[in-house]
């Protein structure tokens, strides 16, 4: 039998750039990767020459990667990742990176930082991918029996202080006001490149327990953010990624609150958006227990909303109507005058809450109920929400499809097509599409020839 042909190394010229600008030796490397492994419970005992080893093009096996690269990290006082010490052995986290909810402050780092770099770096590649089913509830679970992180202060790098903290907020501020009114399609990139250039340079440095708590509930907040874009810009699948990351800071910075609104406000929408209905219901279900006795009762409310969408969408018109009004009850408690409320369920009023009871009496059957909601909602919104107005009537006009006033409804949709027109949101085309699946039916009706005109010319 002729002998198998060996395949040759390629020196690992990625790591010994590294090394070199750390200004590191072989040994000096090889005790600090010992130091970090020990750190996590490992008996490591590298030395010089399997640090030539990896230069050869050796790949430790295990968690040795991380540990490399970051033990190089703090060396260098930034994030470096097990792609960028040429360890990634062809599993860049194109297919796995975000799905894992690290059971570290250091992984959760790593895994968010590489998120943001390959999104940035490998768009085409993330973007495409599915979502996964195993990983829609998995995370909650993680969350739910995973305890407070203990410490997230930093030594290393670059100083970040509460300034820093107050420009991420900021920064959110703006590009949240800019989504509403323009869409996502216009504004996702810039989120993508400033937590890449400039986010996770501050997660990487050096800073203090009370500005890393409130560092990683920012950074928080700004991922769910880009993850809601990705939704918004057909992206379900790198959405998904940006929520479970979005949820391991959350926990990073304490906020079991904001949390809570992970699962029920991002990933189980998501869930609905796949056509998940139970575990939409499991979402809401883990953001109420995980965050009991830490929420309002305005975050309470939103946390309900989201578990009766998931019933009626499950087509239980009975749980939908108890936990619905468990959902009004727990809004009426809210004090808008108490300043308890956090900033980021600010934003969840009548108007948000009617918005959401009309999607499940729609998909409940119910167009009266569905359609008095909607309203409810369209008179509570500001102009400035442009998307959700557009969204909202069209869930006004599939109520009046579902009365068969499909004169009205094409008139309404007309208002809402105006409105999308103005944005670059891909989930406004979605429910678009809906409506126009629920006038087929009545294609022979000059509104409704005069409405898919219209869409036509938009799409064209």
């Amino acid at each position: 039998m002729a002998a198998r042909p060996l395949v040759a190394r390629q020196p690992n010229e990625r790591l010994q750039a590294l090394i070199q600008e750390a200004g590191c030796s072989n040994a000096g490397l090889a005790r600090r990767v010992n130091m970090v492994g020990a750190e996590r419970g490992l008996d490591l005992r590298y030395d010089k020459t399997s640090v030539a080893r990896w230069l050869r093009g050796q790949q430790p096996r295990g968690r040795a990667p991380g540990i490399i690269a970051e033990a190089l990290g703090r060396k260098l006082g930034r994030t470096v990742t097990i792609d960028e010490i040429g360890m990634a052995n062809g599993k860049n986290l194109a297919s796995g990176v975000g799905l894992q909810f690290s059971p570290t402050v250091v992984g959760a780092i790593e895994q968010v930082c590489e998120l943001w770099r390959s999104d940035v770096g490998r768009r085409d590649f993330l973007s495409g991918s599915a979502v996964a089913a195993s990983a829609l509830v998995e995370p909650s679970r993680d969350w739910l029996i995973t305890g407070a992180d203990a410490q997230v202060a930093r030594s290393a790098g670059a100083r970040v202080g509460a300034s820093d903290v107050a420009a991420v907020r900021a920064m959110t501020s703006a590009l949240v006001d800019l989504d509403h009114r323009f869409g996502s399609g216009h504004v996702r990139p810039v989120v993508v490149h400033y937590l890449n250039s400039v986010v996770a340079g501050m997660l990487a440095g050096a800073y203090r327990e009370s500005v890393g708590r409130e560092l990683f509930a920012a950074v928080a907040r700004l991922t769910e953010l880009a993850g809601y874009m990705a939704v918004d810009t057909g992206q379900p699948g790198l959405a998904q990624r940006y929520y479970i990351q979005a949820l391991r800071l959350a926990q990073a910075a304490g906020d079991r609150g904001y949390g809570g609104y992970v699962l029920a406000a991002s990933m189980s929408h998501l869930a609905a958006q796949l056509g998940n209905p139970r575990e939409i219901a499991q979402l809401a279900r883990a953001a109420q227990e995980g965050a009991r006795g830490r929420v309002t009762p305005r975050a309470q409310a939103m946390f309900l909303a989201a578990e009766a969408r998931g019933h009626a969408l499950l087509g239980d018109g009975r749980t939908f109507d108890e936990v619905a009004g468990r959902a009004v009850a727990a809004l009426e408690q809210a004090d808008p005058e108490s300043g308890d409320d956090p900033a980021w369920i600010a934003h969840f009023d009548a108007a948000y809450l009617a918005d959401e009871l009309a999607h499940g009496h729609r998909d409940l059957g119910r167009p009266v109920e569905s359609a008095r909601s909607a309203e409810e909602a369209l008179r509570g919104l500001p102009e400035s929400r442009a998307r959700r107005r557009a969204i909202g009537l069209v869930l006004l006009a599939s109520a009046q499809v579902q009365q068969r006033e499909v004169e009205h409804a094409c008139h309404t949709g007309t208002r809402a097509l105006e409105l999308l027109g103005t944005l670059r949101s891909s989930r406004g085309a979605e429910y678009l599409d809906d409506l126009q699946q629920r006038l087929e039916p009545y294609a022979a009706e000059p509104a409704v020839r005069e409405f898919g005109a219209r869409l036509e010319i938009q799409a064209a």
